[in-house]
């Protein structure tokens, strides 16, 4: 069945087929990306007026939308340019004023005649204690009342697509719907109370109240729903087919991860053992790996990364680390340096930067085997880099490298394990939409030792006191990170500049003391900058966010976040992150400009309140929405047209198990159900997922 059911033809022909929609309208709904009668089925209403007719517009609140009965008592045209044509009606006990701009005089004598009785509808205004009615939209003879929609849905509407005609072009949509047999999992239906699928979409479509345009509707509650689950049906369908792809088995001798974990100072967490175990077991088998392993900020991905890495050489493979930015690169080399030697392998590192005979040399060692695992940048995609045989390759913060980078990576090896790794805790309903199709691994907990990071919001006002405290600190040998929201003065945001807090802390705390980091500085300035903190040779770091990643000082215990107000709750978190590193108890600073708004408040009250990034990316999500809190350009979230992450996080957690236990009983989606959830597929556009299914 890999050809679209014949049911469903009408649903995905021109949107011209539909009664009233012309070529001309169909290029007006092409701009709300309404190109087929499905898409309007999709289009569900936002809210919802209500036009019941009412027996007369005394005593009642204005501004509102309603509809009475009236009679013309008297009309009075213009008296200039730009002036508005009056007609004044009565209801049963009040009079009305309706008033009409550049509008013909004997079009407005034909459609409300001297006398005679109408039927009106719009939104009722008081202008000097006078009620008003601007433009009418509505204005019907006693008979033809039927004609107005007692409660009317509001949908999104652009140029060339008035409310008449999208209500039109969704009638006509609905009645294309063929006859659909069910394909959510019996108890879920039962436990949910939903509709079925036609009815859940005559009743989306026809809203009588507030309620029923909102999210935990039933008919739309059910919509969302069959949006997730087609999602996770696809999702599923591509890991099942991923984990057919036969892969190496890697599965090393546990020698040279002994010789590293026993000189830790510190045993791993039962998460990290358990993540160890997981990717171990991946590599192990006949499968490709395809993992994710996220973790909240400290908690240790970089040692369950190594752990794979070892696993990779101790099979007589390579391993590679791929990092976004050079900082983070050397950052991971530095980290991993001490393991290596503890194990014997060599790790080395390639970026852009790296020239003539010493880029030569590495790559031949790369290409020979001598170099066992390679941490690198970007530069590692270059075509003249090759391995000798390379078997895993570690993707960090994975959301900064495309797709096509990533396949570009594992094609430098054979049937290549990919672990993605991200520092950036993600909340499940996300998870699920971005990284379905993977298997995850979550460490929750910190390595022992890790000291709690006291937490205090100050206004701006304090800043001399913030100084002081920040003096006494360096006195004591202790450095200090402060992160500034812009690089230079803006006329325009009100925002202190990293380069003029630089002069400011210089000044109050000596030259030699303080470093400057940030985006626009040359490469080359920027390592010295980082090198010399990280040396100990300046105690205090003034950067933009270029910092939020990858930097490693145990030393450092204090954090100041200049006008955290402007920041976000996940890029706090991840500044925060950057202290607490060592064994001396930790503070973040997080300096405001008073008055706060309610978010903001809000925003520094949860920071203050918990550590937890879990908890932080659940609370950022709420706040903040789907496509920010994972960057929207990059999300690599669905577009859904009914369902909401942010408030439906429940509904993808079951459809997520819903997918997964169909598949598992009907593989081929044979069943009377498969063959439904196949349905659903294509009406929900999931061609690729039919394609794999039907040659799987």
């Amino acid at each position: 069945m890999s050809t679209r059911p014949e049911s469903l033809f009408p649903l995905f022909a021109e949107l011209s087929t539909l009664a009233g929609v012309g070529e001309k309208s169909a290029k007006a709904f092409a701009g709300l990306k309404i190109t087929k009668p499905r898409d309007l089925i999709f289009t569900l209403p936002h809210a919802v007026v209500d036009r019941r007719v009412v027996h007369s517009v005394q005593g009642l609140p204005a501004p509102q939308t309603l509809s009475v009965r009236v009679r013309v008592v008297k009309h009075m045209p213009a008296r200039g340019r730009g002036k508005p044509y009056r007609i004044i009606v009565e209801d049963a006990q009040t009079t009305i004023e309706l008033i009409f701009f550049h509008s013909r005089g004997d079009y407005l004598e034909r459609i409300l005649p001297m006398g005679e009785e109408r039927l009106i509808s719009g939104k009722l205004e008081v202008f000097d204690h006078r009620a008003q009615m601007v433009h009418p939209e509505y204005i019907l003879k006693p008979e033809e009342q039927e004609e107005l929609p007692q409660f009317e849905p509001v949908y999104p509407l652009t140029a060339g697509v008035s409310g008449k005609l999208m209500a039109k072009a969704v009638r006509a949509a609905i009645g294309k719907l063929p006859e659909m047999p069910e394909w959510i999992e019996p108890s879920v239906l039962r436990d949910k109370g939903w509709p079925d699928f036609a009815t859940a979409v005559h009743q989306a479509h026809s809203p009588k109240s507030a309620d029923d345009v909102a999210a935990h509707n039933p008919a739309r509650a059910r919509l969302a729903y069959d949006e997730f689950l087609a999602h996770q049906l696809t999702k599923a369908i591509a890991r099942a087919q991923a984990r057919v792809k036969t892969g190496r088995i890697t599965a090393g001798t546990g020698q040279l991860q002994r010789k590293v974990l026993e000189q830790l100072p510190y045993a791993p967490t039962g998460a990290q053992r358990q993540a160890i175990a997981e990717i171990g077991a991946d590599m192990a088998s006949p499968r490709r790996m395809n993992r994710l392993l996220q973790g909240d900020v400290g908690a240790g991905k970089t040692l369950v990364g190594f752990m794979a890495l070892l696993q990779a050489v101790e099979s007589g493979g390579q391993g590679v680390l791929m990092a976004p930015t050079e900082i983070l690169a050397r950052q991971h080399l530095e980290g991993l340096r001490p393991l290596a030697d503890r194990a014997g392998v060599r790790v080395d590192m390639l970026t852009g930067r790296d020239k003539s005979a010493a880029r030569r040399q590495k790559l031949e060692d790369l290409a020979s085997g001598a170099i066992d695992i390679l941490v690198g940048t970007h530069a590692v995609f270059q075509e003249q880099v090759t391995f000798k045989d390379l078997r895993l390759s570690i993707i960090d913060e994975q959301h900064r490298f495309g797709v096509r980078q990533r396949l570009a990576l594992g094609a430098k090896g054979t049937k290549v394990d990919v672990l993605v790794m991200s520092a950036t805790p993600i909340p499940r309903s996300l998870e699920l939409a971005q990284y379905g199709d993977m298997d995850v691994s979550t460490l929750y907990e910190k390595p022992p030792g890790r000291k709690p990071i006291t937490t205090a919001a100050v206004p701006l006002a304090r800043l001399a006191d913030v100084i002081s405290k920040l003096k006494a600190a360096i006195a004591s040998g202790r450095q200090a990170y402060w992160v500034c929201p812009l690089v230079e003065e803006s006329e325009t945001m009100d925002l202190t500049a990293a380069e003029e807090r630089f002069k400011i802390l210089r000044a109050a705390l000596g030259d030699d003391r303080v470093g400057l980091v940030h985006g626009q500085l040359a490469p080359a300035e920027k390592d010295a900058a980082m090198a010399e903190f990280v040396s100990g040779k300046t105690q205090v770091l003034v950067a933009t966010t270029v910092i939020e990643v990858g930097v490693d000082v145990p030393n450092a215990t204090i954090m100041v976040i200049e006008r955290a107000e402007n920041f976000g709750l996940a890029q706090l978190h991840q500044l925060r992150g950057r202290v607490g590193r060592g064994d001396a108890a930790s503070t973040c600073l997080l300096m405001y400009q008073a008055p706060l708004s309610k978010s903001a408040e809000r925003r520094l009250a949860i920071m203050r309140d918990t550590e937890d990034g879990f908890l932080i990316a659940e609370e950022d999500l709420k706040m903040r929405g789907a496509g920010d809190v994972i960057g929207t350009a990059q999300s690599g979230l669905p577009r859904f047209k009914v369902a909401d992450l942010e408030h439906q996080s429940a509904l993808m957690a079951t459809a997520h198990q819903d997918a997964r236990m169909l598949l598992h009983s009907d593989p081929a989606l044979t069943s009377t159900r498969g063959r439904a959830a196949r349905l659903l597929l294509w009406l929900m556009e999931q061609d690729q997922a039919v394609h794999l299914i039907s040659v799987g």
